[in-house]
């Protein structure tokens, strides 16, 4: 058994206001790109995670990711033993370890079905997970785990460049750093019409914390993209191209000028 855990990105990012319970009222348009973790698993007595990968240091206790955390709250009859590639950085605003819960989810899915309440179960362990189980364009409101399924094609034949400084940047000081105005709701329109009007309301205060990011937007704007913007709380940024070629030419000129950033391109899924 193999899945891909495919990377988060933000195509906008609204945050309306913090609520009460110390989370924040967001409203967000998901996207994924045909690229991220790998997990492969098989059939085992017990569970077992084994964690390789260019970013398997960035996890230090394997049964404490959210590998393991799905495991945990998916009844099944048998144990998985599985390996998770970690290919996507850690703290990096793509939802990695959501995504890699996701993976876990479509796996257990596809072997033994999920329980009716799934969705409460992705939900307790991030509020990205919901998103990632599916892994399709969606917007997500409330804390992100109230989804709301777009079924146009708006998205279709877009490319997407990813890339990190290398700088890892934790999501609560970038909230706390968020300054609290609430500059108004998604647009409306398709998915495509949403992602160039919409904004990351986090991107101000993730530069204020991490000055790298500014620095890899204005690289991806030196590649004329469709759009570029952060993802998430940062501090990977992406980029949407019309073609693969065009994708492809980008992340050359990124590899070139700035060798030491980290990269990943794919297809968005729509």
């Amino acid at each position: 058994m193999r899945e891909t855990a495919y990377a988060k990105i933000n195509l906008a990012l609204h945050v309306r206001t913090r609520r009460e319970d110390g989370y924040h009222e967001l409203e967000t348009l998901f996207a994924f790109v045909e690229a991220g973790d790998i997990l492969t698993a098989r059939p085992a007595g017990r569970d077992e995670i084994a964690v390789v990968g260019e970013f398997a240091n960035g996890l230090d206790n394997p049964f404490e990711n959210l590998v393991a955390k799905a495991l945990s709250v998916l009844p099944r009859s048998e144990g998985l033993a599985m390996t998770l590639e970690k290919n996507l950085p850690v703290a990096a605003g793509l939802g990695g370890g959501s995504a890699d819960a996701g993976a876990v989810f479509r796996i257990v899915r596809d072997r033994h079905g999920l329980p009716d309440d799934w969705s409460a179960r992705a939900a307790k362990l991030g509020a990205d997970v919901p998103a990632c189980v599916e892994s399709r364009t969606c917007i997500g409101r409330g804390t992100g785990t109230e989804l709301e399924p777009l079924d146009d094609t708006s998205l279709e034949g877009l490319y997407c460049l990813l890339v990190n400084p290398r700088v890892p940047l934790s999501t609560g000081p970038v909230f706390r750093a968020w300054g609290g105005e609430d500059r108004g709701p998604l647009p409306s329109g398709t998915a495509r019409d949403i992602a160039l009007a919409g904004r990351n309301d986090l991107q101000a205060p993730a530069i204020s914390l991490c000055p790298a990011i500014a620095g890899v937007c204005t690289a991806l704007d030196e590649t004329n993209p469709l759009l570029q913007r952060m993802s998430g709380s940062g501090a990977t940024c992406f980029a949407l191209y019309e073609s693969a070629q065009a994708c492809e030419e980008a992340a050359a000129q990124i590899a070139e000028a700035h060798p030491g950033w980290w990269r990943m391109q794919g297809a968005l899924r729509w």
